[in-house]
């Protein structure tokens, strides 16, 4: 450097030598000579660039295409549709492609698919695929017609129609916002919608819900009776809730700055500083040089360091001497003492520990380095950075009402989808062309062609604010983050097998990425403590990236190639990166940044939207310079991504061909793969997930149903996916056909579908004003539900058949109804005038009032079938309250904190009740009220819980079942109480005497004397048939072998005892001889005998095998009227009861060992026994009595005020039915095959002969005799020697006269002189 003798004044001018230039004389008079080599080199070497200005552009080598900016490009990436040079001049004059037959040239040289022509879609990008019609030569060429939909601009290019005037600038010329008239009317919102400060209708719900629906968060303003903020928040003026730390912080962070309003103290922390205005920026930002306050606070009283002697991109040599920062280690002495090259400059570096030297590979060797791309990518010709084989990259981003494409290079955008409600959140599928969004204002989340067809729902149900979404495009699965559930989740691309992922120590997660190639799911929460989180992508090995210096963590991306992730912080007006583990963690951008909310990274750009100035900008992701305003003057713009195929690059498949060999999700999970079941859904085995629930928790929300499965840990809640559901109230459920039944309100129906939702059905919708109460008796299959609009408890079948109102006085508002099947009673609270829990039995009778004092608003009910309670939440008491079934021994459960408690039930140790105030399912220990639980909170418009499960009392397993001459009754053993119920079996009794059951299908079998038939049914009352209708007169006795399939019966009136199969057919005469008056009849198939009684002229007990065979007297004195008799195989013992001597009585199998168990018993009729008691009917005292079996002690009354009673048969349907004796073939026999004491014997139904194979039976009887008898024809068989007569089963006979038989043809005719007929 030299300075001119003149001195300052005397010359301007300086001179430097023949082999040096010399620089401009700075403002100082100073004069610098440079090396003359140095002029024009690209490096400011005289400190004012004055070396370098005016100097040609650095040529390029011949491989190279000189850009118009100066860049240089390889030659082989002009023309080939990507902008390379950033100015288009390598784009430009390009030859037309050769397209093919099928295809279409656009003039910009590319070629688009035929199909595409014409279609209203910018295809080409240049818009001349759609310039349709002939144009005027006038027109100049890029002045196309626009269609009937499109506003032309002023520059002529064609916008959307409903563009135009909409607050955004989509013309490049801003032509369509001109112009505008200055109050667009707004259309009227419906009654239902609330209208945006714009215009745009929103549902009325979203209004003060805390969520920014209209997008100006005109919604959330004038919520004075907007529900509080939760804590840790601060509620705005305007409603709007915020971070309680972001009040007083200097930065208006409400809508109306109502957060930085009466501030007086700083609220700034230790790590930041406090400008003049009472902003807080970082503490590192002060005296950086930059004015960050806005009123320079910051860099106000900073020590003054003196100017440095060199500019900015000038390195400072020892000896004063100012050279360009390139001549840094070149390996020449620039400086002239060298220390441009000494040890101490670390002139060997590395130039790949240089963050952004090399774009994504370097590899470094001693005084070299080379730079070199990821697979897909391919260096350009600066020998550092890295282009992207493939399309030219077109960024996606939600527009809150749309959803738009933009070229970064270009500008240009079009739209891709339209008529949106509000579309945060975005991601795409590239191989299946494929973009799903979010949607916040419906709670849904959606899916469409990367073309805008086929608009489909993928999640329409529980999701309150799905802020981020991710694919996951090799595995193709969908993730997603909700900020208003707390939760992340996974589905398939078509919604299928969702699963909630991560749902504790959440707060409000937001942005979400995922690394498929690593199996890694990456997320941001701003919650209280706001963090960023990384976790195997099926949530284990969770972790955390970075949890200081964050506020508003909004949008985060990851750089695959560069192996990196980048993120936002709207608070803190910062992007940031770091890799992907956390470490080296630095700030990109920290200035100039209002409110970035997503980001994405392409190359070496990113991308990112910012909602304050409502636009896109890019910048160097390495520096975080070159500042660019991609598109500004958007509507409201969202989320971002880079649509390009590298942005989604291939991995390796961890699930395979076979998803994994899983029944339901297959999730990657480092470098393998984990089975997953969907939420709710327990595993039983590492591959199998369950096809059902067991066990779930059942809540109605007024909008819809919800279960929380009780399988897994999770317990999160799941909507059942339901039509039509506007205000659900009461439910209840059956797990035989996994049914859920509720009651809507607004619609006045009941209505009924299978747990998940499928087979949904209306079953009753007439005459119902408000069903609020509902009730399934799973035992008889029948619905009960209360009407507090009509006043009336009504009863149907459960497909709403066979309705019947049971109770209609003196009910005034009933709600909740519950039933107890076993015991015969239901139980319902009102809640009218006079507040009262009564309960009657399940046909309306013995109503009695049970609870009527301390009673204000007895909302749910629920009954302990254990410990035998009744169970009520009483809103207006703020108490739950249990007493025993009878009302007494009442006691307070939970007296405190229950402002509002709703539904109410009980499962194994524990009660769940809902609550409307504090919008919360909670539970507690149900004998004691402590042990108190919260499981869900935050949910409104809770009302009816239950818990689905498969163990209800099954019906009866063990009972008594006995005859009452005009019913059937049932009393249940299961229960430590005796409570009588009707069996319903829908005909009319007459005299039902004699009763037997067959455990095994579950159908009781009756006699009735004056119907002169025997009937079966199925336990519940349905499928009623009548099996023997002929041949009968007074059936005293009736006995089921369950074993062999068989029933036996007495006939006091034919005195015979007879053997059919279970549906009456084959039936045959055993008995007919030396029988008096036989009544009752027991079996004993294992020992192939059957006992009976005889009460005639010389009462006597019989026994026989079962085949008749083998008869023998075991008692024939001091008998009188033997009635009720059964076998105690236990004990092997005979047990008669004789009205006659009063007493009932026990011997042997074979009559020996007679004695005494009870006397005197008055007129004991019905007898039998199970495990140690014995159960008997009593005509004298109307009763049930029990005692026991082995010494007749410990007399009780089991029912009593029962006249008409009969035969009693006890049955455990548990008890394992023994081994048939004719084994699984029917013994070899034909027809009917019978047991006896040494085996089985085949036989033949009445009349009919055995074959001398023993074995088989001819169809008919050789001879016999026919006759008529007015009603019946009747034959009697000469073959054998019972001479029984036989009914023909010919219909419609009504007064028989005469007949005759043609034996050839094997027809009979007669005439039947009632119809005047000859048949």
């Amino acid at each position: 450097m030299c300075i001119e003798d003149g001195g300052l004044a005397s010359s301007p001018e300086c001179a430097c030598g023949r082999s040096h230039f010399t620089c401009a004389v700075s403002a100082l008079g100073e004069c610098t000579c440079i090396p003359a080599q140095w002029q024009c080199d690209g490096d400011n070497d005289c400190g004012d660039h004055s070396d370098e200005d005016g100097c040609m552009l650095p040529t390029c080598s011949p491989l190279d295409f000189h850009c118009d900016n100066g860049k240089c490009i390889r030659r082989s990436w002009v023309c080939d549709g990507d902008n390379d040079c950033e100015d288009d001049s390598d784009e430009q004059d390009c030859p037309p492609r050769e397209c093919e037959e099928d295809e279409f040239p656009c003039q910009n040289g590319y070629c688009i698919r035929s199909l595409w022509h014409c279609d209203g879609d910018n295809d080409c990008g240049d818009n001349s695929d759609e310039q349709c019609e002939l144009l005027s030569h006038r027109n100049p060429p890029d002045m196309r017609k626009c269609s009937d939909k499109e506003f032309r601009c002023s520059d002529g290019s064609c916008i959307a129609e409903h563009w135009y005037c909409d607050g955004d600038t989509d013309c490049k010329d801003g032509s369509d916002e001109e112009s505008c008239p200055s109050a667009v009317p707004a259309p009227p919102c419906n009654l239902e919608e609330f209208q945006c400060a714009y215009g745009r209708c929103i549902l009325d719900i979203y209004h003060c819900d805390g969520d920014d629906d209209c997008g100006d968060w005109s919604d959330e303003s004038d919520c004075s009776s907007h529900q509080p903020c939760r804590s840790g928040e601060f509620m705005c003026d305007s409603g709007l809730c915020i971070n309680a730390g972001w009040r007083c912080d200097g930065d208006a962070d409400c809508d109306d700055q109502s957060d930085e309003r009466n501030c007086t103290t700083s609220m700034c922390t230790v790590e930041q500083f406090r400008c003049r205005s009472g902003r807080c920026i970082r503490l590192s930002w002060r005296c950086d040089g930059e004015d960050d306050c806005a009123d320079n606070s910051d860099e106000e009283n900073c020590e003054n360091t003196g100017s440095p002697q060199c500019a900015s991109d000038q390195f400072l040599c020892w000896n004063g001497r100012c050279i360009g920062q390139r001549k840094l280690c070149n390996g020449v002495n620039d400086c002239g003492d060298n220390s441009d090259e000494s040890p101490q400059q670390n002139c060997h570096v590395n130039e790949c520990a240089e963050e952004g030297y090399c774009s994504q590979g370097c590899t470094n060797s001693e005084g070299a380095f080379q730079c070199w791309c990821e697979t897909g990518y391919e260096l350009r010709p600066d020998r550092r950075s890295c282009k992207a084989l493939g399309p030219e990259p077109v960024l996606l981003f939600a527009n809150r009402i749309d959803i738009r494409q933009v070229l970064p290079h270009r500008s240009e955008y079009t739209l891709l989808l339209n008529n949106l409600e509000n579309a945060i959140a975005l991601d795409f599928h590239h191989r299946r062309e494929l973009v799903f969004w979010s949607d916040v204002t419906l709670d849904r989340i959606l899916r469409a062609n990367l073309n805008g067809s086929n608009v489909e729902e993928v999640v329409s149900t529980g999701l309150e604010s799905p802020g981020g979404l991710a694919v996951d495009w090799v595995h193709d699965k969908l993730y997603w983050t909700d900020s208003g559930t707390s939760r992340i989740e996974v589905a398939n691309l078509d919604g299928a097998h969702r699963k909630v992922l991560l749902w504790q120590n959440l707060e409000k997660p937001r942005a979400i990425a995922l690394h498929p190639m690593e199996g890694t799911i990456y997320w941001t929460d701003w919650g209280n403590t706001p963090r960023i989180e990384a976790s195997s992508m099926d949530g284990s090995g969770r972790r955390i990236i970075a949890d200081t210096h964050l506020f508003w963590p909004n949008g985060l991306t990851i750089d695959y190639a560069g192996r990196r992730m980048y993120w936002v912080d709207a608070k803190h007006h910062v992007i940031e990166r770091a890799n992907l583990d956390g470490s080296h963690r630095k700030a990109v951008i920290s200035q100039g940044l209002p409110h970035p909310f997503a980001i994405t990274v392409f190359e070496d750009s990113l991308y990112w939207t910012d909602w304050h100035t409502k636009s896109i900008n890019s910048a160097n992701k390495f520096t975080g310079k070159n500042q660019e305003i991609i598109r500004n003057k958007l509507h409201f713009p969202m989320d971002i991504h880079t649509l390009h195929p590298q942005r989604q690059p291939s991995g390796k498949n961890r699930c395979g061909d076979n998803n994994g060999g899983c029944t339901h999700l297959c999730l990657p999970s480092g470098q393998n793969y984990t089975c997953a079941c969907p939420t709710g859904f327990r595993k039983i085995s590492s591959h199998t997930c369950a096809q059902s629930l067991d066990k779930f928790l059942l809540f109605a929300r007024r909008m819809d149903i919800r279960r929380i499965s009780f399988d897994t840990e999770d317990l999160s809640d799941d909507v059942i996916p339901l039509a039509d559901v506007r205000s659900a109230v009461a439910l209840d459920w059956d797990s035989r056909d996994d049914h859920v039944y509720w009651t809507d309100v607004s619609t006045d129906t009941i209505s009924r579908a299978k747990w998940d939702g499928t087979g949904q059905e209306v079953v009753v919708d007439t005459s119902l004003e408000s069903p609020a109460g509902l009730a399934i008796d799973w035992v008889t299959n029948k619905l009960y539900w209360t009407d507090a609009g009509t006043d009336r408890i009504e009863v149907a079948n459960t497909d709403g058949s066979m309705r019947t109102v049971l109770i209609w006085e003196n009910l005034d508002r009933p709600r909740d109804i519950v039933v107890e099947p076993m015991g015969g009673y239901m139980y319902w609270t009102d809640w009218g005038a006079s507040p009262k829990i009564e309960r009657a039995g399940m046909d309306a009778s013995g109503r009695q009032v049970i609870i009527s004092s301390n009673l204000t608003w007895p909302n749910g009910l629920a009954i302990d079938y254990g410990s035998q309670r009744l169970y009520w939440a009483d809103a207006g008491m703020k108490t739950i309250e249990f007493a025993g079934l009878d009302g007494s021994k009442r006691k307070v459960l939970i007296g405190s904190q229950l402002p509002h408690p709703f539904g109410l039930t009980l499962y194994g140790e524990r009660i769940y009740w809902t609550d409307w105030q504090t919008k919360s399912i909670q539970s507690a220990d149900r004998l004691t009220g402590l042990d108190r639980e919260t499981l869900q909170e935050n949910l409104e418009n809770l009302m009816d819980i239950h818990v689905f499960h498969r163990r209800r009392p099954p019906g009866m397993n063990s009972f008594l079942i006995f005859a009452r001459r005009i019913d059937i009754r049932m009393v249940s053993l299961d229960i430590p109480y005796f409570a009588d119920v009707v069996v319903p079996i829908n005909i009319t009794m007459k005299n039902t005497i004699a009763i037997g059951v067959d455990p095994q299908e579950g159908k009781v079998y009756w006699s009735d004397s004056t119907l002169h038939r025997i009937s079966r049914a199925n336990l519940d009352g349905s499928q009623h048939e009548n099996i023997i209708t002929t041949g009968l007169q007074t059936t005293d006795g009736l006995a089921v072998d369950a074993i062999g399939r068989k029933v036996y019966w007495t006939d006091t009136g034919t005195n015979r005892i007879e053997v059919g199969n279970l549906d009456g057919s084959m039936r045959k005469v055993l008995v007919w001889q030396n029988l008096d008056s036989p009544r009752a009849i027991v079996l004993y198939h294992e020992m192939g005998f059957m006992y009976w009684t005889d009460w005639g002229e010389n009462a006597k007990l019989e026994r026989s095998g079962m085949d008749g065979s083998d008869r023998a007297v075991l008692i024939n004195n001091n008998l009188g009227w033997p009635n009720g008799l059964t076998v105690d195989k236990a004990s092997s013992q005979l047990l008669w009861a004789d009205a006659h001597t009063e007493r009932i009585e026990a011997a042997d199998l074979n009559g020996a060992n007679r004695h005494t168990l009870v006397s005197p018993v008055q007129h004991p009729y019905g007898l039998t026994l199970l495990d140690s008691y014995i159960y008997w009917t009593d005509w004298q005292t109307r009763s049930i009595h029990r005692a026991d079996k082995g010494t007749g002690s410990n007399v009780i009354l089991v029912r009593s005020n029962l006249p008409g009673l009969m035969d009693i048969q006890a049955v455990d349907r548990a008890q394992p039915l023994g081994f048939n004796k004719c084994g699984s073939r029917n013994g070899g026999c034909s027809h009917l095959c019978l047991p006896r004491p040494s085996g089985f014997s085949c036989a033949c139904p009445t009349g009919i002969q055995l074959k001398g194979d023993g074995k088989t039976c001819d169809p008919s009887p050789e001879t016999y005799l026919l006759f008529s008898s007015r009603g019946s024809i009747r034959r009697i068989s000469l073959d054998t020697s019972d001479h029984t007569d036989v009914h023909v089963p010919v219909p419609e006979l009504n007064n028989v006269i005469s007949l005759d038989y043609d034996s050839v043809d094997g027809k009979v005719y007669y005439t039947d002189v009632f119809l005047d007929v000859i048949r």
